[in-house]
């Protein structure tokens, strides 16, 4: 299987491959999600350490019923050969209906047939009052083109 645009990637499908994940994401469709790495993908998200694609699918599935109205922006910040990294921030409540942002930084790393085959994830949540959200299109979905990416952002 492939999952074009392939490595080396140029900073044009660098781009594409970012939003090409950011949209995946937003879809909150794991299995979706989970075709776009390899069946031995290997993982670190946060403290969680794990490999495959049916940890994946489970992964993903704990964390969109626990993070309720995800929207996730990705922005690319560098990219060399099969290699990108990314920041984010995403927004979502929990059951209490307190809003988070959550800011991180990802490393991907492709194989030939661009398939991410490592995902490394470091991530920090804070706090928000619902006034505060930046990302208020119709979830879930892709962000529509006239909703800014990250850009200059302020933290």
């Amino acid at each position: 299987m492939s999952r074009p645009p392939l490595p080396p990637f140029t900073r044009e499908t660098a781009l594409q491959k970012v939003r090409m994940a950011e949209d995946a994401w937003n879809s909150r469709d794991p299995a979706r999600v989970a075709l776009a790495y390899t069946e031995d993908s290997r993982w670190r998200n946060r403290a969680e350490f794990f490999n495959g694609r049916a940890a994946i699918v489970d992964f993903l599935t704990r964390k969109w019923a626990k993070e309720r109205d995800y929207r996730l922006v990705k922005d690319l910040w560098a990219f060399h050969d099969n290699r990108i990294a990314v920041r984010f921030q995403y927004e979502w409540h929990d059951d209490a209906g307190v809003w988070h942002r959550s800011y991180g930084n990802e490393q991907w790393e492709f194989d030939p047939q661009g398939l991410m085959r490592r995902r490394e994830a470091s991530i920090n949540d804070v706090a928000i009052k619902e006034g505060e959200r930046r990302f208020l299109w119709p979830a879930p979905g892709p962000r529509p083109q006239e909703v800014a990416g990250l850009g200059d952002t302020p933290f």
